[in-house]
């Protein structure tokens, strides 16, 4: 792992590989490690870099009052300070949330987007209703059990999910920090990202698994219909984290992506 600070605030990350810079920004109750199977794969052609976003892996924890604008500009740093810029972006749930709030304030830095099974926030992409039972679902775990919030959220998977990527997952959950959770469950619940999804004018890469229950397939349809020239690519057998149930579709999807990029 390596790191930058950011006012103090230490940000850890994986890089790998030489290349196109491709930066990848995972979803809550996970880190770093939920990109594993993209560096292996994708580094024999691009700068892969993975981070651990403020409050998560072993980057250092977020303060009062943290806010989406604060995850992206921690993001715009890291990208400025490898010296990446400007970058193929991609985040999954949560991380494409994080991914459009960059893209809003700092395009300079984003050469294109991939965002995979993710939202406009929740406020953007779900129903009320859904949205707070969401929101009190997490709080009822977390003040049952502050220390045990394992195996991720209800319908993370398609049907059949190989062991490894739910060892994967568990791991991940076991490591989560609560009260970062519950900062990144109150902002993308409040977030609103429909007139971001409108002002994309770069390629866009959406890909989402065909069982995703979390982020359904209307949104994917609201998303592709929203963002100018943008390509949908559904995985087959996937639900949430589409890009460990199946890897290898997900990966030739983001390389065919970022080559035609290059290309143009």
């Amino acid at each position: 792992m390596e790191a930058i600070h950011v006012d103090g605030l230490k940000i850890a990350y994986r890089r790998a590989g030489h290349g196109a810079p491709l930066v990848f920004l995972h979803g809550a109750l996970s880190d770093s490690r939920f990109w594993e199977l993209q560096a292996e794969a994708l580094s024999d052609e691009f700068t892969v870099i993975a981070w651990d976003e403020p409050g998560a892996g072993q980057s250092g924890d977020i303060h009062e009052g943290f806010e989406l604008a604060d995850y992206a500009r921690c993001l715009a740093t890291l990208i400025e300070e490898v010296g990446l810029g400007p970058g193929h972006v991609a985040g999954l749930s949560w991380g494409g949330v994080v991914a459009l709030e960059l893209y809003s304030r700092r395009p300079d830095l984003v050469a294109s987007l991939i965002l995979a099974d993710s939202y406009a926030g929740w406020k953007g992409s779900l129903p009320a209703e859904e949205v707070q039972a969401r929101v009190d679902g997490v709080r009822q775990v977390l003040s049952a059990s502050a220390q045990d919030f394992t195996g991720g959220f209800p319908g993370m998977f398609g049907t059949a999910p190989s062991a490894e990527a739910t060892e994967l997952i568990d791991r991940m959950a076991d490591d989560a920090r609560p009260e970062s959770v519950m900062v990144q469950v109150g902002l993308v619940a409040a977030a609103d990202q429909r007139e971001i999804l409108e002002s994309v004018g770069i390629p866009t890469l959406l890909i989402w698994g065909e069982q995703d229950a979390r982020s359904p397939l209307i949104v994917a349809r609201q998303f592709s219909d929203a963002i100018r020239g943008s390509e949908l690519v559904l995985i087959p057998g996937a639900g949430h984290v589409s890009n460990l149930e199946q890897p290898e579709l997900f990966n030739k999807a983001v390389r065919r992506h970022c080559r035609a990029v290059s290309r143009s």
